[in-house]
């Protein structure tokens, strides 16, 4: 019967540990080396009209603490009108702070701009592989155009971003905008920039698939 009594002991106290935790334990990182995660995006991710805690990677951060992941830390990277030209050299600096996790929110401004999507595919993913060759997950934020800009440049834009985390077996949003975007009540004045409420439901996109990451 004795050779019974420590497996026993051992799967209690492993049971009660796992009842006391309040979420999931993260299958790559530890909570005492903490996890950095750098947001690389442009105006949309920098917040652009709200307030710096009503900008979603704010938001994002305070869903990760609530859900008992505080050692999760966030640094917003991003800078109103970049592009993917930027990237690389963007990313270049952050990989002093040695992160563990990219969100790449880049290429409005691209589409706006009407850039070559071949040239826009090749800048973003030379920031991809370059992060990959330093250890770093890399998720990869899609983006949409208005129909405006003609159907032929709008598909050959949207599919970079699709054919990219496809090759490179990415976590993928496929529009960062998903149910925000061409909705006056969660975009400010300009149509173009989410306001305080179009922030909530980005933030609840990004915080699902960081999530999955850890």
């Amino acid at each position: 019967m004795k050779k019974y009594v420590f497996p026993f002991i051992l799967l209690l106290l492993l049971v009660t540990l796992f009842s006391l935790l309040p979420g999931k334990i993260p299958s790559l990182f530890a909570k005492d080396t903490g996890v950095k995660v750098v947001i690389l995006g442009d105006s949309i991710s920098a917040g652009l009209g709200v307030e710096p805690e009503q900008a979603f990677p704010f938001l994002v951060q305070d869903m990760l603490k609530q859900k008992g992941f505080a050692f999760v830390k966030i640094t917003n990277g991003s800078i109103s009108g970049s592009t993917m030209a930027g990237a690389t050299s963007r990313l270049k600096w952050y990989l002093k702070t040695k992160p563990d996790i990219l969100v790449l929110a880049l290429g409005a401004n691209d589409g706006l701009r009407g850039l070559s999507t071949d040239l826009m595919t090749q800048n973003l993913e030379k920031a991809i592989i370059l992060a990959k060759k330093n250890g770093i997950k890399v998720i990869l934020a899609g983006m949409k155009i208005p129909p405006n800009y003609g159907a032929e440049y709008a598909k050959a834009f949207e599919s970079s971003f699709v054919s990219l985390a496809q090759k490179h077996d990415l976590p993928f949003i496929p529009f960062i905008l998903k149910d925000v975007a061409g909705k006056s009540f969660l975009n400010q004045a300009d149509g173009i920039h989410p306001n305080p409420e179009g922030h909530k439901i980005i933030a609840s996109t990004v915080f699902d698939i960081i999530l999955e990451q850890l």
